[in-house]
């Protein structure tokens, strides 16, 4: 008896504190990703009227990167909480047959969406803005792209970079420049 409880007790040490949830898709699903109609139009509408920005995420089944994002990045809670408060996800299948009506209107299953935007990695994070031109795809429209998998930090410090929309400033300050010193400030110990 004693032998069986030590070996129980070894086994669950050995499993993951968490499970990742695979959907039909075959992709990682999170209790912070929409599942919307996958109309961009009512997606970016349903975000501002949430005060979050919208983003969609790009994945296929047996991605290894997209499962090591969703086993070793994401459910990091300061990311999870982030990108929870923050913003509003879409995702897609790389391979997907599922109807996608593009912001300019076009009409086309996940795949060619993704096609149309040339997006080749997976997972890819494609950041949109508050506002869309009528005549823009999602890809024309986009503020960042994030193609792939990262550790932490960088993909903690690209949703901030996003979200505080430092793209926007005219300091010169690049993601790359704002990554780097960002990078600084937690070897020294000055941020969080």
């Amino acid at each position: 008896m004693k032998r069986l409880a030590t070996f129980l007790a070894a086994a669950l040490l050995a499993l993951p504190a968490f499970a990742v949830e695979i959907g039909d898709d075959g992709l990682h699903k999170t209790d912070w990703m929409r599942d919307t109609f996958k109309d961009l139009r009512e997606d970016l509408a349903d975000a501002n009227a949430e005060g979050k920005r919208l983003v969609i995420m790009v994945e296929q089944r047996g991605c290894v990167y997209c499962t090591k994002m969703h086993k070793e990045v994401f459910p990091q809670e300061v990311l999870a909480s982030y990108i929870r408060e923050n913003f509003f996800v879409v995702q897609m299948n790389l391979h997907g047959d599922v109807e996608v009506t593009d912001f300019d209107g076009e009409v086309l299953s996940e795949k060619q969406a993704v096609g149309k935007w040339g997006l080749l990695f997976t997972p890819s994070i494609l950041f949109l803005p508050e506002e869309v031109a009528e005549d823009q795809s999602a890809s024309e429209a986009a503020v960042a792209l994030m193609p792939g998998a990262f550790a932490l930090g960088t993909t903690l410090d690209m949703f901030t970079w996003v979200n505080e929309k430092r793209y926007e400033l005219d300091n010169g300050e690049d993601f790359q420049r704002y990554h780097a010193r960002r990078i600084q400030e937690r070897n020294d110990g000055s941020t969080d």
